[in-house]
């Protein structure tokens, strides 16, 4: 699946609850389903710098594309990370640096974070594509 077609599926997913109390539920059942990160790579220099919550990332290249793992101390936020390591795990470096990510205002959930868990949620962003940018930089 393509990063956009993964956008639109969980826009559709978000969109058939009706209120915020039920996405942040859906949020939280998708963080159970994260694959978590190995124990050996929750360390200081894993850790997402601008989060208010620890979030661990890993990346490493299979097979020509990025696959992240995460864990998070806080269930709403292994949620955030959820959602975008299910867009951009499994995706070549060069489509997670040029992905689009105006799904997340479509879902709507910058609007429904607290301004640390925004800020966090760019980190997070920041962070996977930074990733991508190493790993490109390799295959050049």
């Amino acid at each position: 699946m393509t990063i956009k077609e993964i956008q639109n599926e969980l826009i559709d997913e978000f969109s058939m609850f009706e209120d915020w109390e039920e996405r942040y539920q859906y949020m939280i059942d998708l963080g159970k389903d994260l694959p978590l990160i190995d124990a050996q790579f929750k360390t200081k220099d894993n850790i997402i710098k601008g989060c208010q919550s620890k979030v661990w990332v890993h990346a490493e290249m299979q097979n020509g594309r990025v696959v992240f793992t995460a864990d998070s101390d806080a269930i709403i936020t292994k949620g955030i990370i959820a959602i975008l390591i299910r867009t951009f795990s499994n995706q070549q470096p060069n489509d997670i640096i040029e992905a689009n990510t105006g799904f997340i205002d479509e879902i709507g959930l910058k609007e429904h974070l607290s301004p640390t868990r925004a800020n966090g949620l760019v980190s997070m962003i920041k962070q996977l594509k930074i990733y991508a940018i190493a790993y490109q930089t390799q295959l050049n």
